[in-house]
């Protein structure tokens, strides 16, 4: 089982990085939709996708956003993180079988409250540039590993 640290807000430095790389699966779109509510049949039925101006079904912009989500509280700052806001602009649509990147830098750093922004970029296998944004977070005081287990899994 994976073992995650943080970055306490007095380790973490402007221009510092990080970054998370998934294949997008229609297991991952079905599990999105089951989980969020979103059963848009663009996410989820091909006959119907295939009529739209994307030929094919893609996935839904949030799980995109839930991936930056995992990135932040599992790798810069990490465990321990408070999500205060995002900021998203969608420039490409996400595929089936498309392997994306997130991409993490430290951008600004505020002690009261132990505020950080980050700049947010996704791209595909492509190189392109499928989300773009800024994320603020608080950070955590004290520095915590974890193990990661998945739910329904046995210690």
């Amino acid at each position: 089982m994976p073992i995650v640290s943080n970055h306490t807000f007095d380790e973490i430095t402007l221009g510092q990085t990080a970054s998370a790389t998934r294949i997008v699966s229609a297991e991952d779109v079905r599990l999105f939709a089951a989980a969020s509510g979103d059963f848009n049949p663009l996410h989820l039925d091909p006959d119907y996708a295939a009529g739209t101006v994307f030929g094919e079904c893609i996935a839904h912009g949030m799980f995109t956003g839930g991936l930056i989500s995992a990135a932040l509280a599992m790798q810069l700052p990490g465990p321990g993180t408070v999500y205060l806001g995002q900021e998203l602009k969608f420039l490409l649509p996400v595929k089936i079988g498309d392997t994306l990147t997130v991409e993490l830098e430290v951008i600004d750093k505020k002690a009261r409250r132990r505020l950080v922004e980050l700049d947010c970029r996704v791209t595909n296998q492509q190189g392109k540039k499928v989300v773009t944004g800024t994320a603020r977070v608080m950070a955590p005081a004290q520095r915590e590993t974890i193990t990661v287990t998945l739910p329904g899994s046995r210690v």
